[in-house]
Parts: C-alpha cells; sequence; structure tokens
C-alpha cells in the first residue's frame, strides 16, 4: 500500500526558475527510497514541497490517503507531527540540552502556550530518553549541543524526528557534512529504525555508493525531472552518467 503518491508534480520559482518538472511517483509504506542527483538537481525542493514547507506549482502530494496541498495552516501542524525531517546542518537549538532538543519534536502536539513554557509529560520524557538510549546518546543527554560532534548532533536529529511519532521521515542530505566513519552510523540507525519499526524513509543522497548499500530504490534526478527509478541492482553506469552528467566519472567505482 501506498504511503505517499506524487503526480505531476512541477514546482516554479520567481523569474522563472524551474526546480521540479512533472515529477511523479509513489512510496510505498515501510519503503526505503534514495533521492540522487547533482547539486541543484532538484533534490531538496522535492522534500520540501512533500511536507508543504513550500509550495508546488502544479501537480498533487497525496501522503496517507490526504491531499497535502489541501491542508490549511492548523492541519499542516498536525500532517507534520507525521513527518519527520532530518536536516544536513541539523537545525538543532545549540543553546539547549540534548533532551530538549529531543522533546521540540513534541512540539506539534501542544497548544501555542505549552510550546512557550516547556511543558512536557512524563510519558514524554521517559520516551526521549529511551530514543537516546536506542541511538547511543544516553550519556549526552544534558549536554549542550553546541558541545557535540557532528556525527552526535545528526542523531539528536534523529531522535527528535522519532518522538513525534512519525510514519515517514524525509531526510535532506543527512550525512553531507559527516566524515565517513560518522556517515555509516547516521545510515546504520535509520536503516535500523526503517526496518524495526516500520517507518518509510525517504532521503535525498549525494553519494551513489550510499544509496546502492541502503536504499530498496533508487530515484535519480536531474534538472528537476526523474531519470531512473528502480531497485539498486537496476541502476547502470549510463543511468549514472544519465543523472550526474560530467560529475559522474568521480562516482563510479569498479
Amino acid at each position: 500500500m501506498s504511503i505517499l503518491e506524487v503526480t505531476s508534480l512541477s514546482k516554479e520559482y520567481k523569474g522563472g526558475t524551474k526546480a521540479l518538472t512533472n515529477v511523479s511517483f509513489s512510496v510505498k509504506e515501510g519503503e526505503f527510497v534514495s533521492i540522487i542527483g547533482p547539486s541543484g538537481a532538484g533534490k531538496s525542493t522535492l522534500l520540501r514541497c512533500i511536507n508543504k514547507m513550500i509550495d508546488a506549482t502544479e501537480g498533487d502530494i497525496n501522503f496517507n490517503g490526504e491531499s497535502v496541498k489541501e491542508f490549511k495552516k492548523k492541519d499542516l501542524r498536525k500532517l507534520r507531527t507525521k513527518i519527520g525531517m532530518i536536516f544536513q546542518h541539523y537545525n538543532l537549538v545549540n543553546r539547549l540540552s540534548v533532551v530538549e532538543n529531543v522533546l521540540h519534536g513534541r512540539l506539534g502536539y501542544k497548544s501555542t502556550f505549552q510550546g512557550v513554557i516547556g511543558r512536557y509529560t512524563e510519558g514524554e520524557k521517559k520516551k526521549a530518553f529511551e530514543i537516546l538510549d536506542k541511538l547511543g546518546l544516553q550519556e549526552q543527554a544534558y549536554k549542550r549541543c553546541d558541545e557535540l560532534s557532528g556525527g552526535q548532533k545528526q542523531r539528536v536529529g534523529i531522535a527528535r524526528a522519532l518522538i513525534q511519532d512519525p510514519k515517514m521521515i524525509l531526510c535532506d542530505e543527512p550525512i553531507a557534512s559527516l566524515d565517513p566513519n560518522a556517515s555509516k552510523i547516521i545510515m546504520d540507525h535509520l536503516k535500523n529504525i526503517n526496518t524495526e519499526m516500520g517507518i518509510t524513509c525517504i532521503f535525498n543522497l549525494h553519494q551513489v555508493d550510499v544509496a546502492l548499500r541502503y536504499s530498496d530504490r533508487i530515484i535519480g534526478i536531474n534538472s528537476g525531472r526523474v531519470i531512473f527509478d528502480g531497485k539498486p541492482g537496476q541502476l547502470t553506469k549510463n543511468n549514472i552518467h544519465e543523472i550526474y552528467g560530467s560529475e559522474a566519472g568521480e562516482l563510479i567505482t569498479d
């Protein structure tokens, strides 16, 4: 059963720049999908359209049986509790502790007043510590986030997404700022979350080898258009050349 259906999606920015053109695909519940392509291909725009951080120009996005473009402000807050988001640059509040940042993932469930005063239930706090334990961050729970390494910060970002109790997690270049060892830790955690918890994961990735290793399915984008959509084993060198153009040579290893 599909949890996400993207139909004839296009996005044009002011000034006439076309970021996406007629993009269509569907994602099954529990699938682990990587979207690959060069910088500027439209990958980030696509994810931001899916959770309505920006509005598409044309087309439709259907998440969990509902049309995303029909959501108004109040409903959008509810939608976003079911779509976790993990960012390349973490989007944490550095002066706050790890556990405080994780609990921010519950703000979508709170009234404005509860959010402002930081009112969380004992159950929410307990769950935050359980998630941190699962991600190997229990000893960092009370540290300020600006004291953490990049890999640790990204694990805090994952914890913040998980405490939302999402059906789907969108990851926008989650390992682009990390070294290979930290990248592997992050990808292993996310793959485990996908397989053990059944949470659908959609990734933007620049690294073809990572997409091949972890994905159930790969979607290749260039200049805002879908160039490839298939299983990792179906991705050929020709496909990679088509997706990445002149960059392809440095991405292909025998």
